[in-house]
């Protein structure tokens, strides 16, 4: 696959999204239509679409035919995703004004529709995942990628690192913990997203633990890019303030290790995951282009 192929079919794919996002937002709002308005605000702002798109690449990669069952997954993940974000932008935590180049929710809509907007898309996204269970062929798919997605999201997963990283802002941090907080505020949503695609399609047991391996090192590795992006890109680049870790006082793995390192992480991470995945007894060559691409992304 050429860069430009890949480029047009990266693009169909969040086209693709987009319209499952709209189709799945809530529908026949009364009084309550400020928190509507504040959700589709928050879900629509644009991004990369990474969780939706990977968890659909596994959902292929083993075997899944039928993509409309999965689409209700898929507007789960990302509303699970969007609500943290929400929250992370909140004045009680990163306090950040801009997020993909727009004014965040809690400064259009109110602090106090912020937290309420991430709540919203928290309780929003199972109803959802739900719904879409009970259509499935196999309810019994349906109900392992819920298990997943339910634990991946709370405190064996993002919150629990989010939980972390709270407490230890401002205070030296050592590399276990550092690793910690990298393997469960952003690896777990993307192992949840290749897990939970793995499921669907009926994937075993070994092959779900194949592909949250693959999760873990995309975590891993796109963190740290985040992280050098911080210090090497610009807000028009990158859609938000730059330099907040620096603001904020976070231990990073390019303060902890040094930008060289972090460099060379990013680029170990991303090839052992494409490993893994070629040994697997199906291949998916967009999948294994767009795990190489997060090395040299930008923003």
């Amino acid at each position: 696959m050429t860069q430009e192929q890949f480029q047009d079919a990266l693009n169909a794919r969040v086209s693709t999204i987009e319209k499952v996002l709209v189709s799945a937002l809530p529908k026949n709002i009364t009084m309550q239509k400020t928190i509507a308005d504040a959700m589709e605000y928050s879900l629509m702002a644009g991004g990369k679409r990474l969780r939706p798109m990977l968890m659909l690449e596994a959902y292929r990669l083993f075997g899944g035919s039928d993509e409309a069952e999965i689409e209700p997954f898929m507007a789960a993940i990302e509303m699970i995703h969007t609500y943290s974000l929400v929250h992370d932008d909140l004045p009680a935590m990163d306090n950040d004004e801009y997020r993909r180049g727009r004014k965040t929710t809690h400064i259009v809509y109110g602090e106090d529709m912020g937290i309420l907007a991430g709540d919203a898309l928290l309780n929003y996204a199972y109803e959802t995942a739900v719904e879409g269970a009970l259509k499935l062929k196999d309810p019994a798919n349906g109900l392992k990628a819920l298990q997943i997605l339910s634990r991946k999201a709370g405190v064996y997963g993002m919150v629990g690192g989010q939980v972390v990283d709270v407490e230890l802002t401002g205070k030296p941090i050592s590399e276990e913990q550092l690793d910690f907080i990298y393997r469960y505020k952003t690896s777990a949503l993307l192992e949840a997203s290749l897990m939970a695609g793995a499921a669907l399609a009926g994937a075993a047991e070994e092959e779900i633990a194949q592909i949250e391996c693959v999760g873990r090192l995309v975590g891993l590795a796109f963190q740290i890019q985040d992280d050098i992006l911080d210090l090497t890109s610009t807000a028009e680049e990158l859609g938000k303030p730059i330099g907040s870790d620096l603001r904020n006082e976070k231990t990073t793995y390019v303060s902890l290790h040094g930008m060289r390192e972090a460099e060379e992480a990013v680029e170990e991470y991303s090839k052992e995951a494409v490993e893994i995945l070629e040994n697997l007894s199906e291949e998916n060559e967009f999948l294994d282009q767009l795990i190489v691409s997060l090395i040299h992304r930008k923003k």
